[in-house]
This record gives structure tokens, C-alpha cells and sequence, in this order.
């Protein structure tokens, strides 16, 4: 969370929030929890994660952009 008085702190954050609501949630009928927890999983760790590029990590995938800074 946001430290008092910095915007800054959750920009992340916030990105990722406002593309799972865009990309993954907007139009999907969520019938009950645990459905909505399934999806929301699936777009995280295979969409967002595994797929979309960042440009804020160069245009690499998450998961590319930590596989080349850990070796």
C-alpha cells in the first residue's frame, strides 16, 4: 500500500488492477466466487504473467524478464 501522501507507490499495483478489469473481468459473467477466483488465477498466471509484455520490463514478459535477471 501507499505510503501517506505518495501516489507513486501503487502505480503497479494499480496498472495491473486496471488491466485485469479491462482485459479479464469487464465483460465475463461471474456466476459465484469461486469461479471469479479461477478466472482471475488463469489471467494472472498465464495472460498477464506468461504473455503480455511490459513496457515497463522492455517489452519482455513477467516471467521472461525474471528468468533473464535471475541467471
Amino acid at each position: 500500500m501507499s505510503r501517506k501522501g505518495n501516489c507513486w507507490d501503487n502505480a503497479c499495483v494499480e496498472g495491473l488492477f486496471r488491466s485485469m478489469k479491462v482485459e479479464a473481468v469487464q465483460y465475463e459473467p461471474i456466476k459465484n466466487r469461486k469461479t471469479m477466483r479461477q478466472h482471475i488465477f488463469e489471467y494472472i498466471e498465464i495472460d498477464y504473467n506468461k504473455k503480455r509484455r511490459h513496457s515497463a520490463l522492455g517489452y519482455l514478459s513477467s516471467e521472461r524478464f525474471e528468468q533473464l535477471n535471475i541467471a
